[in-house]
């Protein structure tokens, strides 16, 4: 093959994917229906070619395209990694983890209804085994949602729905190639065919174990991204190669699944890449990836195409009616999915409602494409299976993966107009209005400022800034005159605003460094489902989702579970300093939104509007506060650090901008100025390192500030903080339960309980005690008492109780007044007197 022509061919190629997506844009078509159909054009003038009288120029060329290697092993281990990784990658998993449910239905659950629909459909009509048949509807059962995905965007649907149909996407195709390798394995007459049940004991096998290989080699190759730190190239590099090392040591040395490998390393290096690599360099590195997977996408669709012609070389007339129980199996399984099993879900809550049209949408729009070819390419090539279950897998997976792309592919658009979701809500129409105004409003100010600066003719800036206002009271008046919009949704509009606002702030400070990718990420996420709610439910959703976002999630629940039942204090010391860090950022924002309501708001929805949304933030504001004010009584100290850090970044930040404006106006030179930001990036790269939490010496802080403890020295202190086991309950979590043997007493060093004993309930709340009269009298306990806010319990065993009230009279005059109030006679000689010289536990 001469090394000019493939170079040549390579640049042909690329220059297609360039001028694809304008055509596509064009046409009003999607994308990849016309990557295949010039891949499909030139596969039969690839076939033609050699039939005709051609110059002998143009013979290299049919060589070229008839020599391509395109094989099923170029698909899945080149093309398909990277796709799937740059997947996994780009999503927002925090965001996923609220939808799993409905995504894992349709992944999973559809393709294997899908695929056992379509195999048991054709095994009644073909003359092929039913192994043969479910590999079938395995290998077309796989989708790809990019087109409707691409649509949902451009017509503004809801974000929720195209992150299920994004992560339907991510595990669609593993579902499908783990089915794909079961049923092959099954039906080659050269190795044993494993039982039903074996098969199925297969499945776990391929899943666990390729997670286990992918997150193992994602955490390797972040540790090595982690130590060239400083050279961005290299960690691109190295994390091109994540994929595919994922890939091949998954299928070739445990024979586990080499797409759960890729997906299972690109979500680690999602979750874990943003805290250990520089925002700069982790933007490149996303940036790269983006374009690694559209030339992967694009490569992947002409050269599949390319095969479509000889797949259906060897098709017969009787093979249009398989093909049609084909299609119409995998519409009537995905039918039942959808109008089916997603609203039992929304029923049971497990799933947000999707309206009939988005669902009739989502059944259009699961176009086949490359991997469907791939596979049945797979197929075909295997000597092991029978010709004739070869020839019907290529007809039938080409000749359906046409049907999608043909029929489905270039009606979907045409679809969605039909079902009237190219037009804009009555309540998207109106914000659309309000978006207007306000931008109008901020130009006007730009344009203001503009004119006034270059000094511009005094006539033409009068007519210039007339017209423009009329523009703007005009756009006004349309958003104030609107009788669709009642006083209810202009509150929700105005509270959408403005956490929009919150969003660009969010974004605002973090290009300023003032906030870290990892707690970035967490706050657009926290933004995010607050915008989304808020649209659906208004103020009700906006202050629930506020509050909701204020609490612990599942993995500080996981976290304080972790510390409290096994001791391991590490992932709480990280979830609570990351909390810590993520309230101060939102109460900085939230102060700042207050501006933006006078300037902006007020304009477009009056003051009346204005004053209840500032109601509404100045209670989220509370409720930051009040989270705040919890963690420092939790934490003492630590958050003044975190301020400091703050105080300290914003400082840098300030002195680059100064920097940079002296280079701008020309007093220091580029040499200068390149010497100075080095020696502020080190300076940032101190200041970003977040001081430690460390539980412990929170813990001997907590023990000096509770009365109980005053008396005893700091030794003794000290000490009683080692035995100190340190708890943090959830409200609702029961601390003790009636009738449980008593071994533990209880100091509340913030929050507050509940007991419930014989039926009067009494609280208690920092610096109290409970549980000694149980253990001192030596009974069971016969109150419950519970957590009524995030507290901070400090557990002290009996033994070194005993041994603390002989330190601590305080302590034995709380335990004496406890006993009379509660009317229980404690034993003789239970509390000791004071020694002389005494000890600490």
């Amino acid at each position: 093959m001469d090394i000019a022509i493939l170079t040549g061919f390579v640049a042909a190629l690329f220059i297609i994917i360039g001028l694809g997506e304008p055509l596509a844009a064009r046409l009003r078509l999607p994308f990849t229906v016309i990557l295949a159909g010039i891949g499909v054009v030139l596969g039969l003038v690839a076939g033609l070619l050699p039939t005709l009288e051609l110059p002998a120029a143009l013979a290299p060329i049919t060589q070229i395209i008839g020599e391509v290697p395109i094989r099923a092993d170029t698909f899945l281990f080149v093309f398909l990694p990277t796709l799937l990784f740059q997947v996994a990658l780009g999503l927002n998993l925090r965001r996923m983890a609220d939808d799993w449910v409905p995504i894992l239905v349709l992944a999973v659950l559809a393709v294997v209804v899908s695929t056992f629909a379509i195999g048991y459909a054709l095994y009644q009509v073909a003359a092929l085994s039913l192994v043969a048949c479910l590999l079938i509807g395995a290998i077309v059962s796989t989708t790809d949602p990019s087109a409707v995905v691409s649509l949902f965007r451009n017509i503004a649907a809801p974000q929720r729905l195209t992150r299920i149909v994004e992560g339907e996407s991510l595990l669609n195709d593993a579902a499908a190639i783990a089915l794909f390798a079961l049923f092959l394995n099954i039906m080659l007459p050269s190795r044993p065919s494993p039982g039903a049940l074996e098969a199925l004991l297969q499945l776990p096998v391929l899943f666990v174990g390729g997670a286990a290989i992918g997150w193992l080699v994602a955490r390797v190759l972040i540790w090595l991204i982690r130590v060239i730190a400083t050279h961005p190239l290299s960690q691109v590099s190295l994390s091109v190669a994540i994929p595919y090392v994922a890939y091949v040591l998954a299928e070739r040395a445990i024979g586990a699944s080499g797409v759960i490998a890729v997906v299972v390393a690109g979500m680690t290096l999602n979750l874990m890449g943003p805290a250990r690599i520089p925002p700069v360099a982790w933007g490149y590195l996303r940036e790269v990836w983006d374009l690694l997977a559209h030339w992967a996408g694009a490569l992947v669709f002409v050269l599949a195409a390319l095969l479509i012609p000889q797949l259906l070389g060897a098709a017969k007339p009787g093979d249009l009616l398989l093909l049609g129980v084909v299609i119409a199996a995998a519409v009537a399984a995905r039918v039942a999915i959808l109008f089916g099993v997603m609203p039992i879900l929304t029923a049971l809550r497990l799933s947000p409602r999707i309206d009939a049209p988005y669902r009739v949408a989502i059944l259009w729009g699961g176009l086949r494409g490359a991997v469907t070819l791939a596979l049945a390419l797979a197929v075909t090539e295997n000597p092991a299976v029978p010709t004739e279950v070869k020839r019907l897998v290529g007809i039938l997976a080409t000749g359906f993966v046409l049907f999608t792309l043909i029929v489905q592919g270039t009606t979907l658009r045409m679809m969605l107009r039909l079902l009237g979701l190219d037009r804009l809500s009555p309540l998207d129409g109106a914000l659309s209005k309000q978006v207007i105004a306000v931008a109008l409003q901020n130009v006007r100010e730009d344009v203001a400022e503009l004119t006034s600066r270059n000094e511009l003719p005094r006539e033409v800036t009068r007519s210039e800034a007339k017209r423009f206002a009329e523009r703007l009271d005009k756009a006004i008046q349309e958003t104030e005159d609107d009788t669709r919009i009642q006083d209810r949704d202009r509150i929700t509009l105005g509270l959408v605003a403005l956490a929009g606002r919150e969003r660009d702030l969010i974004l605002e400070n973090f290009r300023q460094q003032l906030i870290s990718m990892r707690q970035v990420e967490a706050m657009l996420s926290d933004v995010d489902r607050l915008i989304e709610r808020t649209r659906s439910g208004g103020r009700t959703e906006y202050r629930r989702a506020g509050r909701e976002a204020l609490g612990r999630g599942r993995l500080f629940t996981l976290a304080v579970w972790l510390n409290n039942r096994l001791r391991i204090s590490g992932p709480l010391a990280a979830q609570a300093a990351d909390r810590f860090e993520i309230l101060l950022y939102q109460r900085q924002i939230l102060r700042e939104l207050h501006g933006y309501l006078d300037s902006k708001i007020v304009r477009v929805h009056g003051r009346r509007v204005a004053e209840l949304l500032h109601e509404l933030l100045d209670r989220r504001m509370s409720d930051t506060e009040n989270a705040i004010e919890g963690l420092r009584l939790q934490y003492p100290g630590y958050a003044e650090q975190l301020e400091r850090q703050f105080i300290r970044r914003t400082a840098l930040r300030l002195e680059e901008r100064e920097y940079d404006q002296l280079r701008d106006d020309g007093l220091i030179g580029p040499e200068l100025h390149a010497t100075l930001t080095a020696r502020l990036a080190r300076m940032r790269a101190d200041a970003d390192i977040r001081p430690p939490l460390d539980l412990a010496l929170q813990k001997s802080e907590l023990v000096s500030r509770l009365e109980l403890f005053k008396s005893l020295s700091k030794v003794q202190q000290r000490r009683l903080a080692r035995a100190l086991k340190a708890i943090y309950p959830a409200p609702g979590d029961v601390l003790i339960r009636k009738g449980e043997t008593a071994r533990s007493i209880f100091f509340i060093a913030s929050g507050a309980v509940e007991v419930d004993a014989a039926g009067q309930r009494t609280r208690l709340g920092r610096g109290d005690m409970f549980g000694q009269l149980a253990v001192l009298a030596r009974h069971r306990r016969r109150a419950q008492v519970t957590a009524l806010t995030h507290s901070t319990i400090l557990v002290l065993d009996e033994t070194r109780f005993k041994r603390l009230l002989e330190s601590s009279p305080e302590l034995r005059a709380v335990v004496r007044d406890s006993a009379r109030v509660r009317g229980v006679t404690l034993p003789r000689g239970t509390l000791p007197q004071r020694r002389d010289r005494p000890e600490a536990g």
